[in-house]
């Protein structure tokens, strides 16, 4: 059980430090924080997006964090440096050879190493692992996942299945959710404890099938 005593902006600011030590995805002599009243801002380098995108995730998994400022610059090596047409070329490569994603539904632009996702897919999963596949490759300096959801499924107990999968949830208080819909759009009120709840109510409501949107207005708030 989370502790109920709120942590001083030094403890925070340790425990994210700390937090980031541990991932060894993350490089964290490169990496600034600063905390204050739970809200957790990162500066300084990475070497890749994946990197500052790690960084950002493991943040998240602090008790205590309210909300995060992402002020990290990527910083990448010259081995990393790659043209927006060799980037471009990559990434529709990663994407064709993906078995989640149906050929032919995601297209990538690339601009100053920027890479931005457009297409329509059926699944959020989908669209989530166009997201994931693009963004660890060398070169990539941010993500765009302007991919859209049309399900080919409409279901009308959308708001009934997706309070009884977080009911299941081993990660989630369902007592202090509340689920709203309009045709196959979700939207997420009430609190969780931390962004992992936060995240993974998200990914709940987006496994429901026929769901197109989810508007996500859980609070955080670890103290509740």
């Amino acid at each position: 059980m989370q502790s109920t005593i709120e942590k001083t902006d030094t403890e925070l600011k340790n425990d994210v430090l700390s937090e980031l030590k541990y991932d060894p995805s993350v490089k964290v002599s490169d990496i600034g924080v600063l905390a204050k009243n739970g809200t957790v801002t990162l500066n300084g380098y990475a070497t890749s997006y994946n990197e500052k995108w790690e960084a950002v995730h493991a943040t998240k998994r602090v008790a205590g964090v309210k909300a995060i400022a992402d002020d990290i610059k990527i910083q990448p090596p010259a081995s990393y440096h790659r043209t927006d047409t060799d980037i471009a070329a990559a990434a529709i490569n990663q994407i064709e050879w993906s078995t989640t994603i149906p050929n032919g539904t995601v297209q990538a632009t690339v601009r100053d190493g920027w890479i931005t996702l457009d297409g329509e897919v059926e699944w959020w999963y989908q669209k989530n692992a166009a997201g994931s596949l693009v963004k660890q490759m060398a070169g990539v300096k941010g993500v765009t996942n302007s991919i859209s959801i049309s399900p080919k499924v409409t279901k009308k107990a959308v708001e009934t299945d997706i309070k009884a999968a977080f009911k299941r949830s081993a990660m989630l208080d369902a007592e202090h959710i509340r689920v709203e819909t309009s045709g196959n759009n979700v939207i997420l009120h009430g609190q969780v404890r931390n962004y992992s709840e936060y995240d993974e109510a998200e990914r709940v409501a987006w496994s429901e099938a026929g769901v197109s949107s989810v508007d996500n207005r859980l609070e955080v708030d670890w103290m509740f």
